[in-house]
């Protein structure tokens, strides 16, 4: 699959994609971290397709609650990741990853 070219916004904190503008994910982000949240968010998207196919509606509400709580850690949610302070942000997305974990532990390497 081809990777598409990213539009990004004079300031940084915006991509546009078809048009459409998107919050950039947090470019202080660490890369094992960043990662790590992208395969959360991942797994919570596939989640959320398995849930609308046979679930129920618990399933559904908890697979899109990871889903936010993926995209919060990724700095895509919440407050805007350009007006929280370093710690903050660091706080931000330890929690997120904190909380992930303990809902659907990483699959092994």
């Amino acid at each position: 699959m081809a990777q598409r070219e990213v539009e990004h916004t004079p300031d940084g904190r915006w991509i546009v994609v078809d048009g459409r503008r998107w919050r950039r994910q947090d470019p202080a982000l660490p890369d094992d971290v960043a990662a790590r949240l992208t395969s959360h968010l991942g797994r919570a998207r596939a989640a959320v397709r398995a849930a609308r196919r046979e679930g129920t509606e618990e399933r559904l509400r908890a697979a899109r609650d990871r889903v936010g709580l993926a995209k919060r850690g990724l700095g895509e949610r919440g407050t805007p990741w350009w007006e929280q302070s370093p710690a903050e942000r660091e706080a931000r997305w330890t929690e997120a990853l904190a909380r992930l974990d303990e809902q659907a532990p990483p699959e092994p390497a």
